[in-house]
């Protein structure tokens, strides 16, 4: 009695799919990473937006590649998935290079967090030091540049 193995065909076309998706996933963890570190944090928003989208799409064709194989009562895994491609060298190559791209992603979105974290961290710790100074009623500035002592009237922040 053989093993069941999930349809080759269409494992073959969600490998495909998400193949290229990756390879989208990927460039645009890329601009990101060059947006951070051009500090252009606004265009991060809508960047968002489109990483949010390919990432659903991602895990959707991901969860089709689980059901596949819980159809046919077998753990997705290499081992697994290799079996069930075997015979179909084009949809080998895609799940090789869908190992490779998702430890890419994975790797630059770790990266990409932590440039995040240092750039609120920097944020934090300016908003601190003009919350000090905003509490200090000596800290003003004149049209100058230069510290004018406070004398009278509202102090900063004050209504």
């Amino acid at each position: 009695m053989s093993e069941r193995l999930p349809d080759r065909q269409f494992l073959s076309r969600l490998l495909q799919e998400e193949s290229a998706l990756l390879d989208d996933f990927v460039a645009l963890l890329k601009q990101e990473e060059a947006l951070l570190l051009d500090g252009q944090t606004d265009a991060l928003l809508e960047m968002a937006d489109r990483k949010t989208a390919l990432y659903r799409r991602l895990q959707f064709l991901s969860d089709e590649r689980s059901r596949a194989f819980a159809g046919v009562h077998l753990t997705l895994d290499d081992a697994s998935m290799r079996r069930a491609l075997q015979g179909a060298p084009d949809a080998l190559r895609n799940w090789d290079r869908i190992l490779d791209l998702a430890g890419q992603a994975a790797e630059r979105n770790t990266s990409n967090g932590r440039l995040i974290s240092e750039r609120m961290q920097h944020n934090q710790q300016a908003l601190t030091v003009l919350m000090a100074a905003a509490a200090q009623p000596g800290a003003t500035y004149g049209p100058d540049g230069q510290s004018r002592p406070f004398i009278s009237g509202r102090r900063f922040g004050s209504v």
